[in-house]
């Protein structure tokens, strides 16, 4: 499936997404599962979520919600630093104790991380084995972000760690068994671009995600008002292409959105700007302008019901 990179101009702009809208779960294509499923299990805390594993394919989660989906690829190989894709992963924890308890062990662990105070969040930054970019994040409480007319206030300070940590009785973390706590989804999903104002036409003009913040190089969107379901930066990838198809990393992502019907007019404002669509079931699949592909769900498979 090949998305069209000269969209539609006599397409208006899009109403706003539902404010229910939501990120669903990653697939990321692996050249060693078992590695990768170790590392996302004891290291991040992630669980298996199905009974009957498909060949080659593992959903993992917290509680009943699908967060990062791994899929074998033995042949696969790492993509150019400059391709388009995934810069990161974005897992968000229900509040700052769960996330100080995981960073924790992580810590012990001695897996180097990076870390920064957006105000609307605290996040960690680490990769996998396999160098995908993962955001471990908690979120302050919605009344503390501070917007700007349409732009919410966000920024890349220090981390208070001393008080970060200092959510921790002594030894908890390490009586805590690795798995993260219930609650924890996937919040957001940052993307490697190759273009600002193409990504702009689509996500915004197109799919009607609100632009919330501008960065140099690098532009952020939601819907219902949240910080960010989508971040993407062209500062490693301008004017990079698609990694080749037997490349580890980004497959798809999900997007939720509330009911049928609302993915089914999403679907059909897609095509009539000549943007591929193909049905999946009750899914619809999508390719943005860089060949990311997008699996519209509706906001039920959030969660799965045969652990």
């Amino acid at each position: 499936m090949q998305a069209s990179h000269e969209l539609n101009q006599s397409v208006k702009p899009a109403a706003a997404l539902p404010p229910a809208t939501e990120v669903g779960a990653v697939t990321l294509k692996t050249a060693r599962l078992e590695q990768q499923l170790e590392f996302y299990t004891q290291v991040i805390g992630l669980q298996p979520l199905h009974k009957e594993e498909v060949a080659g394919q593992v959903v993992l989660g917290a509680g009943r919600r699908p967060i990062i989906v791994l899929q074998e690829t033995p042949e696969a190989h790492r993509p150019p630093p400059n391709a388009t894709g995934l810069y990161h992963a974005a897992i968000l924890f229900p509040d700052r104790h769960a996330l100080a308890v995981k960073m924790a062990q992580i810590e012990t662990l001695r897996v180097p991380y990076g870390y920064a105070d957006h105000l609307v969040s605290e996040a960690f930054y680490l990769s996998d084995p396999e160098g995908n970019g993962l955001e471990l994040y908690w979120d302050r409480p919605r009344e503390a972000w501070v917007w700007e007319g349409q732009r919410v206030r966000m920024a890349s300070e220090p981390i208070d760690l001393v008080g970060f940590f200092g959510e921790l009785k002594e030894g908890e973390a390490a009586q805590s068994g690795p798995e993260a706590a219930v609650g924890t989804q996937l919040g957001h999903i940052h993307l490697r671009i190759a273009n600002i104002e193409l990504a702009e036409k689509f996500y915004h003009d197109l799919l009607g995600f609100d632009v919330t913040a501008r960065w140099p190089g690098a532009l952020f969107l939601s819907a219902g008002g949240y910080h960010h379901h989508l971040g993407m930066n062209t500062w490693e990838s301008r004017g990079g292409k698609p990694p080749e198809l037997l490349s580890t990393g980004l497959a798809e992502f999900s997007l939720a959105l509330p009911d049928p019907a609302e993915l089914d007019r999403l679907a059909q404002r897609l095509a009539a700007s000549e943007v591929e669509v193909e049905r999946d079931g009750g899914d619809a699949l999508i390719r943005d302008p860089f060949q990311n592909q997008i699996r519209l769900i509706v906001k039920e498979r959030l969660t799965v019901s045969d652990l």
